[in-house]
């Protein structure tokens, strides 16, 4: 989609869009107020309205769009409403009109320009019968604007959405399409940013003692690869923020098997991978002025004659060993060789590890927030402010001594489950032990944010995109200049 910028709309466009605040549906004149009248529209965020002129011989689509309170997230949401309302519709372009209200800043205009971008991203690749009546006609949306050309300061909205949606198309691919040695094909294009690549592959990952990763991989024909993504736009030397993500690219849960029912969904148990690689491109893609680098494990998790058993013990590249109880505790297994190699490869002053850890997190939570563990409180308070401003919401849990016992092993260091209680708490104690002393770290168990079974107010149902945005918005309140 191309969104694009004008001082005002063209008298000759057949479908325009006029965005409304709540409550302000009765400014709009006798065709338009009447128009909100019959639909009950009052300007709520993401409400539409619709009716229909004649301009001489022409007919002209005029839609009401309600933006709320007029918030970023309300603006957003509009935007987004007015894809979803247009995307297959038949219409190619649609002029929205906030000239004429001389009431919007240019921020609320780019926010409203950024749902709109957001919510036009689909995955139609594997569709051949598609109906032409459902086949994405929305090409282009014009924004006439009091403030001028935007275009330059909308560049840097567009590389985050670039990046949104590389994680929503990594998320949603099935997996025989994307298993580890795909995924890394997929990021190659951001070495045209300027990232730059470095891929471990299984022999390498032996000769480091990653017996963690390895030993979930193990029982798949994909061999496994840890991906590097390194972006250097900071000062020369500055110890790099570094983001880690879990990338199961399948997940059966090996010999402990998953139930058959809603096993397909296991595509998406590399959204953590998959958020890295997107924040990655974003950052890159914006020029950001920070040392950042994402790091992301990746593995299939099988259970064939090979696999890792119930019981086996393991050593990882930190020395420590770890008891395998569950084999479906896997993706802290995956994390934990990541985060030791994170910190022998870059000695950064910050992690982030996303990962779709724990249905216990999902249990908490559901599928308004995603949940943050951390050792530094600075840490943690950047990353819920940046969560709330980019509506990737977090909701901090404990860590404590009290909670760590409960993963000791009798034969081991430590087992990879704790008991049900605490589960997401049990699995953030276990990679603490592999962060380093004075290293700023955070969790961030997105398990029950990385799909969604409905739309939301910037995607639509299947996969989220969840946090590009959140990563993004940490790095330039907190590590730019």
């Amino acid at each position: 989609m191309d969104i694009q910028f004008v001082a005002q709309i063209d008298a000759s466009a057949d479908v325009v869009a006029f965005p409304v605040r709540k409550g302000e549906a009765g400014e709009l004149g006798a065709l338009l107020g009447a128009a909100a009248a019959q639909a009950r529209f009052d300007g709520a965020a993401g409400a539409i309205a619709e009716t229909a002129a004649l301009d001489g011989d022409q007919a002209k689509r005029l839609l009401l769009v309600g933006i709320g309170e007029g918030s970023e997230q309300d603006l957003e949401r509009g935007g987004a409403a007015l894809t979803a309302k247009l995307q297959t519709s038949g219409a190619t372009a649609v002029q929205v009109d906030f000239a004429s209200t001389g009431a919007s800043d240019a921020d609320d205009i780019l926010a409203f320009a950024m749902g709109a971008r957001l919510r036009n991203w689909r995955l139609d690749t594997y569709r051949t019968r598609l109906a032409d009546t459902a086949k994405p006609s929305l090409k282009t949306v014009t924004i006439a604007s009091p403030h001028g050309d935007l275009s330059g300061r909308w560049a840097e909205n567009e590389a985050i959405a670039d990046g949104v949606a590389l994680t929503q198309t990594l998320v949603a691919e099935p997996p025989n399409i994307l298993y580890p040695e795909t995924f890394v094909e997929r990021c190659q294009h951001l070495a045209d940013l300027g990232v730059e690549i470095e891929v471990l592959d299984e022999r390498q990952m032996k000769a480091l003692g990653m017996g963690a990763l390895l030993g979930v991989a193990q029982g798949s024909t994909r061999p496994p690869r840890l991906l590097a993504m390194r972006w250097n736009g900071g000062n020369p030397g500055e110890a790099p923020v570094v983001f880690i993500g879990k990338g199961v690219t399948f997940d059966t849960g090996g010999i402990s098997i998953k139930p058959a029912a809603g096993m397909d969904m296991m595509k998406w148990d590399m959204g953590g991978a998959g958020a890295v690689a997107g924040a990655i491109k974003a950052i890159a893609g914006r020029k950001a002025k920070a040392n950042v680098v994402g790091v992301v494990g990746l593995v299939e998790n099988m259970p064939d004659g090979n696999a890792m058993r119930p019981g086996d013990v393991v050593t990882t590249m930190s020395g420590q060993t770890v008891e395998v109880l569950n084999t479906d505790a896997e993706g802290r297994l995956v994390l934990c060789d990541a985060i030791s190699w994170a910190q022998s490869a870059y000695n950064p002053k910050v992690i982030v590890d996303l990962a779709t850890l724990t249905g216990a997190m999902v249990i908490s939570l559901g599928h308004e927030y995603a949940g943050i563990f951390a050792n530094d409180d600075t840490l943690a308070t950047d990353l819920l402010a940046a969560g709330e401003v980019s509506n990737n919401k977090l909701w901090r849990f404990p860590l404590s001594p009290a909670y760590d016992k409960l993963i000791d092993s009798p034969i081991a260091d430590m087992k990879n489950i704790g008991p049900r209680e605490g589960g997401s708490i049990t699995a953030a104690q276990f990679l603490k032990r592999f962060v380093g002393d004075g290293v700023a770290w955070a969790h961030l168990d997105i398990a029950g944010m990385a799909w969604a079974d409905k739309d939301g107010p910037v995607w639509a149902k299947g996969a989220t995109g969840y946090g590009v945005r959140l990563l993004d918005r940490y790095i330039a309140t907190n590590h730019e200049g």
